[in-house]
């Protein structure tokens, strides 16, 4: 290679790829030098693969119980201040005229025990009228069991599935239920104690709320809970939840009597903020997965550099410049972490969308229960892939590869060719 041939040679011209291709390629000679390059490329694929898995999932958990959580309580509460709210029903129509506001329901809610002939539990009851809890979006379209027509008359109540397998309860059994705030007599407050028959059994999802919710008619909630002619919350739905702020302003004009208002975020904050911390800590750790990876590329490219040094001083007497020998290096350096990058990439995306069909195999070849729904609170394992987070692993993964090029092939441009044939 003459002089005024390398002087028009571009950049990342065919004889750099030649070499670089030939340098990944497995030799007698450079066997171990080709491990530590396969070790590297594995590494990233795993490291990528698990980054992609792990933000999904967490993902998922947000999303699903995020959904289930509102789906269940509402957007916004709105309770009594100074006296009791026993206007409720011009509230409701207060509210439901404020720009936002898809939904409001009344209700009245106490803690109770439930039992039956086989068991016994803890319990939130809930008072609401047939036609809300239709529109409920956590009940509506999840009743498995049984029927919400006629609630209101039916004088029963609707269950979660958890909690009509914990007590043994099918529809048409009896359920009893007990507070302590009963009828107030002579002698104090007695424990009042009454049977409703099982209308329906619904399944939101959430093992949390499927083991505790019991819903009866409002009517029959305020009797039972010495609510007579008022409620305790009105539970607010809006259209779109990112302008939960403004629509508070709005209520808070729209509603002339006194109320104490609160909001998901501020009941469910120390939750979600966990789930946060959570995500972005497994995100450091599974990183550290990519960066063992990219270390192993420094070493392995620098085994290169020494097994091959014969070769880049034939290469540089012969003309290459040190440009090209640097470039040689790095197209081999970058071509393990692109490839392993792309592998991790489909191997994460196959995995995250499928990761419940992987949990239910692995838990009938293991016979176990990898996801238990009561400490997880879900009964499935969700995943939703985030094409944001998906850049961020692939952009974050590139530049660590072409970094981890760079001081490997910068050594190799500077290797001196006759010392190298020296001592080569």
């Amino acid at each position: 290679m003459s002089k005024a041939a390398t002087a028009k040679t571009l950049p990342f011209a065919s004889f750099e790829w030649m070499v670089a291709g030939r340098y990944l390629r497995a030799r007698r000679a450079s066997g171990f030098v080709s491990v530590i390059a396969l070790i590297s490329f594995l590494g990233i694929m795993v490291g990528v693969a698990a980054l992609i898995v792990v933000m999904s999932v967490m993902n998922g958990f947000h999303k699903e119980l995020l959904d289930k959580i509102v789906g269940v309580n509402g957007h916004i509460f709105l309770q009594a201040a100074d006296t009791p709210l026993t206007d409720y029903d011009r509230v409701v129509t207060d509210v439901k005229r404020v720009k936002g506001v898809q939904l409001a329901i009344p209700m009245v809610e106490g803690a109770a025990g439930v039992s039956s002939p086989f068991n016994q539990a803890g319990a939130l009851v809930r008072g609401v009228k047939e036609a809300d809890l239709k529109e409920l979006p956590g009940i509506a379209g999840h009743v498995k069991i049984g029927s919400l027509e006629g609630f209101d008359k039916a004088e029963g109540v609707a269950i979660g599935q958890g909690l009509a397998e914990s007590l043994s309860l099918r529809v048409g059994d009896s359920i009893t239920i007990l507070t302590a705030k009963g009828a107030q007599t002579p002698f104090g407050v007695a424990p009042r104690i009454k049977s409703y028959p099982v209308t329906a059994i619904f399944q939101i999802g959430m093992a949390q709320f499927d083991n505790l919710f019991v819903y009866m008619p409002l009517p029959e909630a305020q009797a039972f809970f010495n609510k007579d002619g008022e409620a305790t919350v009105i539970e607010l739905f809006l259209k779109n939840p990112e302008q939960i702020d403004s629509v508070r302003s709005d209520i808070d004009l729209a509603v002339p009597r006194p109320m104490i208002m609160t909001d998901w975020r501020e009941r469910n904050k120390t939750f979600f903020d966990a789930l946060k911390v959570e995500r972005n800590v497994m995100f450091i750790i599974v990183t550290l997965i990519v960066l063992v990876a990219a270390l192993n590329i420094i070493s392995g490219l620098i085994m290169l550099v020494k097994d091959k040094s014969a070769d880049i001083a034939i290469l540089r007497t012969m003309g290459a410049p040190r440009g090209s020998i640097m470039r040689i290096f790095l197209i081999t350096g970058t071509a393990i972490g692109v490839s392993g990058t792309f592998a991790g990439f489909v191997l994460g995306l196959v995995i995250a969308e499928n990761i419940e069909a992987i949990r239910s195999g692995l838990n009938e070849l293991l016979h176990t229960n990898l996801f238990p729904a009561e400490i997880y609170f879900l009964s499935r394992l969700p995943s939703v892939v985030e094409p944001s987070d998906v850049i961020t692993v692939v952009v974050m993964t590139l530049s660590l590869s072409v970094l981890a090029t760079l001081y490997p092939s910068w050594r190799a441009a500077r290797l001196d060719p006759v010392e190298a044939l020296r001592y080569g």
